[in-house]
């Protein structure tokens, strides 16, 4: 298939039946945010499951609930507690989102989420997917979502081999989403079809070894007909990853009670506002801003390597341990932080172990 033309005479019969039916005998059940046609709880899954397995996202999605049952307490919270409840979740600018939409709902729409696509992408955050998905999981709308996952199902389904890295073809893969829709739905038929693109992807038409034998619509799967299912989607852009070394300076200070100095991260970036140590480029650099009777007490540990979706970071972290405490105008700007007070502060994925770590005696005994 070449694109969008023809449009009726390519799409395969009888694949919005055939997934509905799998969906029901066969797809993932019993999630938390399934069952339920609550726009919030959707809303929450969905942004956390942007790019973040299953298995990661349900303890967070359970304590968040805890904290923020619905989004007017989530409007109402600080930023830095939404953000320490994100901490290790990763791609932090979902929680930004998620507290700036919340917060719209709130004053736009008095605290209730619209209830077409259209209405929902007009929201900060919510994209033309995640807006279809809360669509037809909670008013049964007729949209399709294409997320990733869903774009590699109707990829091979359709062998649409036109480049997905660029704008056309992407516009053009979303018209035949939208025509493979089930004719005349009812809300539980949408979200069956929904949920059912979803697990199709997630579980069987896999990235590298699709589980063909195991598909609902083999029969009619234009991709698998060729013979070389793994080939589609088509996308000649590929990410260009970045090596980069930090250096962290961790200091600590232990004058009766443990605390670290922390500076809040710029609100555009990497691990943008949140509490991290102070990051230099070079080793020389973070050793520059110390007095010069820190330096020889400034300890090496161990590197950590981080993956992030354009960059390969190589974490260097510096421990400068202190008996007492210095005048602010001595170190980088920040502010203490108390070591039993870590969790309610937002901090990057790889950066609350070290810190934890460095609460524990035996292994600070043998630094």
């Amino acid at each position: 298939m070449n694109g969008a033309g023809g449009l009726s005479a390519d799409l395969p019969t009888g694949f919005a039946p055939l997934l509905i039916d799998w969906q029901r005998r066969a797809g993932r059940s019993g999630m938390p945010w399934q069952g339920t046609r609550d726009p919030y709880r959707v809303w929450l899954s969905e942004v956390m499951l942007q790019q973040t397995q299953v298995s990661t996202v349900l303890g967070y999605y359970a304590r968040f609930l805890e904290r923020f049952p619905n989004v007017r307490t989530l409007a109402a919270a600080e930023a830095d507690e939404v953000m320490a409840l994100w901490s290790g979740l990763g791609y932090y600018s979902r929680a930004r989102n998620l507290h700036r939409c919340a917060q719209a709902v709130v004053s736009r729409h008095d605290g209730e989420f619209p209830t077409t696509a259209a209405g929902l992408e007009t929201l900060p955050g919510i994209g033309a997917s995640t807006a279809a998905a809360i669509a037809a999981f909670c008013f049964g709308e007729r949209v399709s979502i294409v997320d990733g996952n869903v774009r590699r199902v109707l990829t091979r389904l359709l062998a649409f081999d036109c480049d997905l890295a660029q704008t056309k073809p992407q516009r053009e893969l979303w018209v035949l989403a939208q025509a493979l829709l089930p004719n005349y739905p009812s809300a539980d038929d949408m979200t069956a079809y929904t949920q059912g693109l979803m697990d199709l992807g997630a579980t069987v038409c896999t990235r590298s070894r699709p589980l063909c034998g195991q598909c609902p619509v083999q029969g009619i799967c234009q991709g698998h007909q060729t013979g070389e299912p793994q080939r589609f989607p088509v996308k000649t852009r590929t990410l260009k990853r970045r090596h980069e070394s930090w250096w962290l300076l961790l200091v600590k200070l232990s004058d009766g009670r443990e605390r670290f100095w922390l500076q809040r991260r710029p609100d555009n970036g990497i691990w943008a506002g949140l509490y991290c140590p102070p990051v230099f480029e070079s080793e020389q650099a973070a050793r520059s801003v110390l007095l010069p009777g820190w330096v020889d007490g400034l300890i090496e540990m161990d590197a950590v390597s981080h993956s992030l979706t354009h960059r390969e970071l190589r974490l260097q972290p510096l421990l400068l341990q202190l008996a007492s405490e210095p005048r602010p105008a001595e170190l980088p700007a920040g502010q203490w932080v108390d070591a039993a007070q870590l969790s309610e502060y937002g901090l990057p994925a790889p950066v609350k172990p070290l810190l934890q770590a460095l609460c524990v005696p035996d292994l600070l005994a043998r630094i």
